[in-house]
């Protein structure tokens, strides 16, 4: 079995990150949010205007190709927040779609400010809301979003986006490292380039998160989604994981017991801000959870694992 390390006392520092990594799709039109409703895991069509979600955009075999927090900033007006390395194929492969809906698509990255908030000053903000609603402020959207776990204390976080004559939250600066360090204690990752294709979304835990809606209606890839969910076909889920050594979107995972097939991939991993190693969201099989991972090669370093911050919906 995978055991669990002990967790650094040290707890997040509140304050203000620059989320460069990040890009932003503007949705605008009549059609908007029946489009994306129509191509995406989750509700768009009733999301009230102001609110978000998590969502996913999965090929017609049920892998995703990009996840995005989706915020609905006007009944006609939707934007989706997702890494900036897959900004060019997503918005290519969503104009495709468009047809004769009344939307155009289009890279609004330059206009909006995308910041993190930690700690106080993300609670100053958003307050004891739940993950994924938001506080709009006239032009201004912060979204909720899952808190940052260690140890017992949750971190909250949340996403700020602004246009780029708003001013800036006030707080103290964060390293954009020590945010995506955060995101890993969270247990919720958006896809990157390395992982385009890899996953159904509940490999990534989505569903247990609130990014899948397995009431509404087709969209691509939603027969395999549903299967998974409800003909017990999914073999794999996301752990937390603590490496001595730095780990790489996209990366192998072994098991001890067979070190030449690979049973795990790495989504996401940041150094601990004290120093003590490293964290890591890795997606892989259910059976080799049991056995545990670890980097390829005779020597290569053991994985310990760490509690998810949620509870998954097959345990509720």
């Amino acid at each position: 079995m995978l055991t669990e390390t002990s967790f650094s006392k040290s707890i997040l520092p509140s304050g203000v990150a620059t989320l460069s990594h990040l890009a932003v799709i503007q949705a605008q039109g009549e059609d908007a949010a029946n489009f994306l409703h129509n191509q995406l895991t989750n509700d768009v069509l009733l999301l009230p205007v102001g609110q978000s979600n998590l969502a996913a955009f999965c090929s017609a075999k049920g892998r995703m190709q990009a996840s995005f927090v989706v915020i609905k900033t006007a009944p006609d007006t939707v934007l989706l927040v997702m890494n900036l390395d897959l900004l060019a194929q997503t918005l290519k492969r969503l104009s495709m779609f468009v047809l004769r809906a009344k939307v155009k698509m289009s890279d609004a990255t330059g206009d909006w400010q995308l910041r993190g908030l930690l700690g106080d000053s993300a609670k100053a903000v958003i307050g004891e809301v739940l993950p994924w609603q938001s506080v709009t402020l006239e032009a201004t959207h912060t979204v909720a979003l899952y808190p940052a776990v260690f140890k017992d204390v949750a971190v909250p976080r949340a996403l700020w986006l602004a246009p780029v004559d708003q001013q800036q939250p006030s707080g103290t600066d964060v390293r954009p490292e020590v945010w995506l360090w955060s995101e890993v204690m969270s247990g919720v990752a958006l896809i990157s380039q390395p992982l385009f294709e890899s996953f159904v979304p509940q490999m990534l835990n989505y569903e247990s998160v609130g990014g899948v809606n397995f009431k509404k209606g087709c969209y691509p890839g939603q027969e395999i989604v549903a299967r998974s969910q409800f003909r017990g076909t999914l073999k794999r889920r996301t752990a937390r994981v603590h490496s001595p050594v730095a780990l790489s979107a996209g990366q192998a995972i072994f098991t001890p017991t067979d070190l030449e097939q690979p049973c795990a991939t790495v989504v996401l991993c940041a150094a601990r801000p004290d120093g003590e190693g490293f964290d890591a969201l890795v997606s892989g099989t259910i059976e080799s959870l049991q056995t545990g991972w670890c980097v390829g090669g005779a020597e290569g370093a053991c994985l310990d694992l760490l509690p998810l911050p949620y509870t998954l919906l097959e345990d509720i």
